[in-house]
């Protein structure tokens, strides 16, 4: 009986790992061991990148709002508070759109905000 292999099965694992480490640098995408363990390192890094960047997304909406609202003379915590005890469906990303792109409307809800108190 001849000796079977799991060759085709290795074969297509290495190739999808050294796939992976295309661009890298040196002897870490030619080499499998060493592909294996920068990719695996890089995978972690992408995983922790895709949190990070909602957190820097809502840092830079609440930066944006908060300059827009300073310039209205507002702070940005009373205007929130303000703004969703009035249970507006608009959240932080469009507020932030709004301030940037229209400041004029901006000032307009920031109006209707500090009216109704």
């Amino acid at each position: 009986m001849t000796r079977a292999t799991n060759q085709p099965a290795s074969r297509r694992r290495k190739k999808k790992v050294l796939q992976r480490a295309k661009g890298f640098r040196q002897g870490k995408s030619k080499q499998f061991k060493r592909a294996k363990e920068f990719t695996e390192r890089a995978l972690t890094y992408a995983f922790g990148g895709r949190k990070r960047k909602k957190r820097d997304f809502r840092d830079l909406w609440i930066a944006r709002i908060s300059a827009a609202c300073k310039n209205n003379g507002i702070s940005y915590s009373s205007f929130m508070a303000n703004f969703k005890k009035q249970q507006n469906q608009l959240n932080r990303k469009m507020l932030a759109e709004i301030a940037y792109k229209n400041p004029e409307q901006f000032t307009q809800i920031v109006k209707e905000i500090t009216s109704s108190q």
